[in-house]
């Protein structure tokens, strides 16, 4: 479905928003004794138009993310025609029967969850040619509705994915039970992260990118503090 020539949301300043956003985690970054440029954000413009993620690509945003591959797909390709650095993230869960057009229109996975998908991934970025960067989603809160692979299993996990079939893995992902305390969930993280030599920290939403930072988040997704609230789809 294609959003292109929906409306941008009249009462919502995404440029303004975008420079909040950012100098939150600025100051989130200082305030951990980090640097200002270690954490990055990833502008999550999922069931957002174009018309209104043209604002914040003119505003200087480059990374974003999306969770549907189909829906990507209906505003994406003009989008990135035009704009050569802007780079897309999927952050939403990826069945296999979408891995080729996942792997066609996205620069980064961050949602790398279980064996057949990681296999399929890698059979598909040698016939496109393309060596995207990729995210394992931990389940820290090992909830059963939730996508990602269990901690217990991340180590052997990381080993496949990274030295079994040779995927650029960057990093790992996570999505905290909305009813606990987050932290625990990123220290969690972070610790799975470090004993696998993993630099790269995708944790935080709009809610809880500030604690994020604090645990070492090198990518925060940061939506509706950006674009305003989801439009249905």
């Amino acid at each position: 479905m294609s959003l292109n020539k929906e409306p941008a949301a009249l009462d919502v300043d995404v440029a303004a928003n975008l420079a909040q956003v950012n100098g939150a985690i600025a100051a989130a970054a200082k305030a951990a004794g980090r640097g200002v440029d270690d954490a990055a954000l990833v502008a999550v413009s999922k069931t957002q138009p174009a018309t209104a993620i043209e604002p914040a690509i003119q505003a200087g945003q480059r990374i974003f993310g999306e969770n549907r591959v189909q829906e990507a797909q209906g505003k994406w390709p003009d989008l990135k025609a035009a704009h050569g650095d802007v780079r897309l993230h999927l952050i939403g869960p990826l069945q296999t029967n979408k891995v080729r057009d996942a792997v066609a229109l996205f620069d980064v996975i961050e949602t790398v969850d279980r064996p057949k998908l990681a296999r399929a991934l890698a059979r598909e970025m040698e016939k496109q040619d393309r060596k995207l960067g990729c995210f394992i989603q931990v389940n820290t809160g090992e909830e059963p509705q939730k996508a990602g692979i269990m901690p217990e299993e991340t180590d052997a996990f990381v080993t496949l994915v990274r030295d079994e079939l040779g995927l650029n893995l960057r990093g790992l992902m996570c999505i905290p039970p909305v009813e606990e305390d987050c932290s625990l969930h990123f220290a969690l993280l972070r610790q799975i992260a470090r004993r696998n030599g993993l630099s790269e920290l995708s944790m935080g939403m709009s809610a809880d990118y500030e604690v994020a930072i604090q645990f070492g988040a090198t990518l925060v997704r940061v939506g509706t503090a950006i674009f305003g609230a989801r439009r249905p789809l």
